[in-house]
């Protein structure tokens, strides 16, 4: 028995217009909409909701809308969801409407399990060349004009415990620790054999409940950096990125979003297993980011923004 991921995500907002277009440009899918909600599915059937602030039923949030109200995990079997059920009967805020079952973390986050919904998927990635190792003969890799995200793959929160809230996850949920900042952070994934984080706590040091952002898996690296100049073409910001993580090795471009914080592309994040050694760091600017670029990529020059245009020829070029 084990949480197989993020099958649901929803934003508190009051902007819908402006998050409509944002999430469109993102990649996402509207499959429906009404004054109340907008409801947007990744390729594998992920859910992201923006409902209205003001939305009856909506759970509370842990900071001011924009924000994300609510975090649905996905378990595989309704055996699954009948032991969580059981574990969870006695946490505060415990609900159970039969299909998906929930209560409320020790950050005041509602989260809810259900059994997934998410589709299988069967996607014709990049192939990477190395020195070693060279899969790709005779095929260029792939170049993308947008990112279409695959599924919510982490979410990563500010809390105000790190132990109580870690912990919950821990015993409650079964997560896996995968790495931490002592004291400070926790990277946790559902499972023992899964991505580096499906999750991560962070608690600063004057301690604060709020969301830092939402990250969509995407194919590859190309992929990331043609999701980021498709946003920056549709006129949205670039908070960092591409960029690359030392602890998980992924690639990155972080963009604001008018649901709440940052929501990021990334890829090619370690695989771990159960023989994984959970390990320590110190935050810092270079644990965030082996290299990165600060307001991204322009979307039409392909070159960093506000940077001089290419004006043709060879960049070897010389009068």
């Amino acid at each position: 028995m084990s949480v197989s991921g993020i099958d649901a995500i929803t934003f508190g907002a009051s902007d819908l217009p402006a998050c409509r277009k944002f999430f469109l440009d993102w990649g996402l899918r509207l499959v429906s909409e009404d004054a109340q909600a907008l409801v947007f599915e990744t390729l594998n059937g992920c859910q992201v909701v923006v409902a209205h602030s003001e939305t009856p039923g909506l759970p509370a949030g842990i900071e001011a809308d924009p924000t994300v109200r609510e975090v649905v995990w996905g378990v595989e079997t309704v055996a699954d969801l009948d032991l969580y059920r059981e574990r969870l009967r006695t946490q505060p805020g415990f609900i159970d409407s039969g299909e998906r079952i929930g209560c409320t973390d020790p950050n005041g986050l509602a989260v809810r399990l259900q059994v997934s919904g998410k589709r299988p998927l069967a996607l014709k990635c990049a192939q990477t060349n190395t020195w070693g190792d060279r899969p790709r003969v005779n095929q260029p890799s792939p170049a993308y004009e947008r990112a279409t995200p695959i599924e919510v793959g982490h979410v990563v929160f500010f809390v105000t415990d790190l132990a109580a809230t870690s912990g919950f996850y821990v015993q409650q949920f079964g997560f896996e620790v995968s790495d931490r900042y002592p004291g400070r952070g926790t990277f946790m994934r559902c499972a023992p054999d899964g991505g580096h984080h499906d999750l991560f706590l962070l608690q600063l040091p004057s301690p604060k409940a709020g969301l830092n952002h939402v990250a969509f898996t995407v194919r590859d690296v190309h992929e990331v950096f043609g999701g980021g100049m498709h946003m920056s073409r549709c006129g949205w910001d670039t908070e960092l990125g591409p960029g690359r993580h030392p602890i998980s090795s992924a690639i990155f471009w972080y963009c604001p979003s008018p649901a709440g914080a940052l929501v990021e592309y990334y890829t090619d994040e370690d695989q771990l297993t159960a023989e994984w050694q959970p390990r320590s760091f110190t935050p810092g600017p270079t644990m965030f980011a082996e290299w990165a670029i600060k307001g991204g990529i322009d979307g039409n020059t392909r070159r960093q923004k506000d940077a001089e245009a290419p004006k043709g020829g060879f960049i070897t070029d010389r009068k």
